[in-house]
């Protein structure tokens, strides 16, 4: 068992976020000793897939709602599946994306690195836009498709 200063130290978060969780019945069953809150390892495990679905996009109400289904127990697996292939897509997507962003970052580095080397941009300009090196083509083509 561990503590809410512990348990903050653990993931980088503030204890105010912790408590905040708890409000919002994101950890359901959680033993309370004295009234001080105490952290066991399926909260931990609670936590870490709220970090989860937090960064994939999800707001804490659809998290609350994932938690309820939980409580719930075997009846609501397709529901929570359903979610976690709804959220699978969103953060693909966002990769996907992301993945444009950083092939046009290394097309870009690329072309003023031997820009310098050149001393200019016209030899690397007359590689446009399909003589380039084979790992930086492929970066400049996924960079620039629709």
């Amino acid at each position: 068992m561990y503590t809410i200063g512990q348990v903050s130290e653990m993931f980088g978060l503030p204890v105010s976020t912790l408590r905040y969780y708890d409000k919002q019945g994101l950890f359901p069953g959680m033993e309370r000793i004295s009234g001080i809150r105490k952290f066991g390892e399926r909260e931990l495990e609670a936590l870490r897939l709220i970090e989860c679905l937090k960064k994939s996009g999800l707001e804490i109400k659809d998290i609350k709602q994932f938690m309820d289904w939980c409580v719930q127990g075997p009846s609501t697996y397709a529901q929570r599946r359903a979610l976690f292939a709804k959220q699978k897509e969103t953060v693909e997507a966002e990769i996907a994306r992301m993945n444009k962003v950083l092939d046009m970052l290394r097309f870009k580095c690329w072309f003023y690195e031997q820009a310098i080397l050149d001393g200019s941009d016209v030899r690397v300009r007359k590689l446009l836009p399909d003589h380039l090196p084979e790992d930086i083509q492929k970066a400049y083509d996924n960079a620039h498709s629709d």
